[in-house]
């Protein structure tokens, strides 16, 4: 039997987000980001959040929403500033949030460690910058490289094309991006969708991320937001 739940709203599908946690939100700058769950994030109240996502926001919109609300302690990242991410920007020029900056394959990859069980992996990408300052380091077959820890989330808020009623998720396209790999990284996973069909209605060659990883699901119309000088 499966354990997904159709949630009715988006804010009953984020309904017990305790202050502090770290939260993994899907998205490749605009595509692919769950706005709905934000909006609704925001209007459930928790603070002092870590945010693990691809960017730091886009324009006053999803993740940039979650920040101005003051919500976000810290965001981890590999993009925090592109030309419309004046307001993360902002908040970590005045030092009201801090900043974890991870590449963006490792970003990944410290991800599906996560999801995978492993424990620690070394990679060769930030050795010598101040991204390695610290940190465990290692030669391996004659190149250094530095020790990644895995990535866990509370809640993974992603977004998905389509799901069935066990909770089976496929995507659209370059909106596919860290979905996958945040929905099997964190402890409760909730996905918005454009559409929930009955079971038997997604072939099962064409899912991506199977419904024993999703905790939630809740249909929500898909947004295609611009963002005023985005690139």
């Amino acid at each position: 039997m499966s354990r997904t739940i159709t949630a009715r709203t988006t804010d009953e599908a984020v309904a017990g987000v305790e202050d502090g946690s770290t939260v993994l939100v899907g998205g490749f700058g605009l595509a692919g980001m769950p706005f709905d769950l934000i909006d609704a994030l925001i209007r459930q109240g928790a603070e002092e959040l870590t945010v693990v996502s691809n960017n730091a926001g886009n324009g006053d919109v999803g993740l940039a929403a979650l920040l101005r609300a003051g919500r976000v302690r810290k965001m981890v990242c590999s993009f925090p500033r592109q030309s419309d991410s004046y307001v993360f920007e902002e908040l970590y020029r005045t030092g009201r949030v801090e900043l974890e900056v991870v590449p963006q394959g490792t970003l990944a990859e410290r991800l599906r460690a996560a999801g995978a069980g492993i424990g620690a992996f070394y990679s060769p990408v930030g050795v010598g910058t101040p991204l390695a300052e610290g940190r465990e380091t290692r030669e391996i077959d004659g190149r250094a490289h530095v020790l990644e820890l895995p990535i866990k989330g509370d809640l993974a808020l992603i977004s998905a094309h389509r799901a069935d009623a066990l909770g089976n998720l496929v995507y659209r396209k370059t909106a596919r991006n860290f979905g996958p790999v945040m929905a099997m990284a964190a402890t409760t996973v909730v996905a918005q969708v454009a559409g929930i069909v009955p079971v038997g209605g997604i072939d099962p060659e064409a899912v991506v991320t199977p419904g024993i990883f999703v905790d939630r699901i809740v249909r929500a119309e898909a947004r295609r937001l611009t963002v005023q000088g985005a690139r």
